[in-house]
């Protein structure tokens, strides 16, 4: 299955970029705080981030990697970092399962169309994808 992951080829290509993630790791599409939708270039930077499921830290640049792991291993990543991460709490249980499968949808929206190996990078909803130039 296709997934997003962390990666730092490309890492600080783009002015302002970051990465504090596991090369590797698993990565979802993190919300946007209400400053980087009204102030994308003056805001935090969440807005250009992927989260790591893991790590619970973010990055700017994502790759697409098509890895052994099936539809409920994803869900179960997605879950089990949510909740970790304090999004899926008691009293919305009745919420849980619809964020998690937004959550995963769109990693599939993303990354499925897309070869193994091109970069995604993000500006708050919108995702650009590139395949890099080759090492040398």
């Amino acid at each position: 299955m296709k997934v997003l992951v962390a990666t730092s080829r490309t890492q600080g290509d783009v002015e302002g970029d970051y990465s504090f993630c596991v090369p590797g790791e698993l990565l979802w599409i993190t919300m946007v705080c209400d400053t980087d939708r009204l102030y994308p270039e003056r805001g935090c930077g969440c807005g250009r981030g992927f989260g790591g499921l893991t790590s619970h830290r973010a990055t700017t640049t994502a790759e697409v990697a098509d890895l052994d792991i099936t539809e409920a291993q994803l869900r179960l990543a997605v879950t089990t970092s949510l909740t970790d991460q304090g999004w899926l709490v008691p009293e919305t249980a009745e919420l849980h399962h619809e964020l998690v499968a937004e959550t995963v949808d769109l990693i599939h929206e993303i990354a499925e169309p897309l070869p193994a190996g091109t970069i995604v990078r993000r500006r708050i909803d919108d995702f650009h994808a590139f395949q890099p130039p080759a090492p040398r």
